[in-house]
């Protein structure tokens, strides 16, 4: 693998996971030396399928993995969009966390329960509490449990587990983080379309009608130009923040106290 041309993000993902060449192979149904040359070539672009399969293995985006590829194909517009995937539970399960800890400056999660964060992040909550101390602004955009539009929501999804129980869940948890300056605000105009900002990343998972969050389409976008569809989702998100009301009010003791 001596020389210029190697895939060193697929190299390196590997070496992280502990993945040999064999290992990768058999889990993407190809042989060792196709992955060799997955290595050695880091223009050479698999198939989609066994695209997904090492994104999944290594728990990397697809675009982390063969950069230079979607750079040669991404130069207009739709560069924003880092990925794609026909389910949200088809997304590494690592890049949630990475994009979280990763942020600096703003954490926005307006899904309609946002349950989802809870269940299948260990320790979310003190994750939540360590950023805010680092001064990060982490903000959640709820659906209102028992809200007409809820309802209708909850007749078309059908499930035990209703959208309303899965904010009061959401609501639950949070309560246990009302000694920092994390807020929380009720709306209810993305009941379909559920938006995720992590300063300059953005998921972005429109809801299908009488489907549940985990089967939406995701959105991976990277913010990259002023007036972009970043900043048209981001716009999105402020309007949702400015129309909603809040969950809870920070009493003055209550902001002095998380400061201190």
């Amino acid at each position: 693998m001596e020389g210029l041309l190697v895939n060193s993000p697929l190299r390196d993902a590997m070496a992280r996971a502990n993945m040999t060449s064999s290992k990768l192979a058999r889990v993407c149904g190809v042989d060792p030396k196709t992955v060799d040359r997955w290595l050695a070539n880091p223009l050479r672009e698999p198939h989609a399928r066994h695209r997904a399969a090492a994104s999944r293995a290594l728990g990397e985006e697809e675009t982390v993995l063969w950069p230079s590829v979607h750079q040669l194909v991404k130069s207009g517009p739709d560069r924003e969009l880092v990925q794609m995937y026909p389910y949200r539970s088809a997304a590494p399960a690592a890049l949630w966390r990475q994009l979280i800890k990763g942020a600096t400056r703003e954490l926005t999660f307006a899904g309609y329960t946002n349950y989802f964060l809870w269940l299948e992040h260990a320790n979310f909550g003190s994750l939540l509490r360590q950023k805010a101390a680092d001064g990060v602004r982490i903000r959640f955009i709820l659906g209102e449990p028992g809200h007409p539009v809820t309802r209708q929501r909850e007749l078309e999804e059908d499930v035990p587990l209703s959208l309303s129980t899965r904010i009061e869940v959401t609501l639950s948890e949070l309560s246990k983080l009302r000694d920092t300056l994390i807020e929380a605000r009720y709306e209810t105009a993305h009941v379909s379309l559920s938006v995720f900002r992590f300063d300059n990343d953005m998921i972005v998972t429109p809801l299908l009608p009488g489907r549940i969050g985990h089967d939406a389409p995701m959105m991976h976008f990277r913010r990259a130009q002023d007036d972009g569809v970043f900043d048209r989702f981001a716009g999105h998100v402020e309007d949702l923040w400015a129309k909603g009301h809040d969950v809870w009010t920070i009493s003055e003791a209550e902001v002095a106290s998380a400061q201190a």
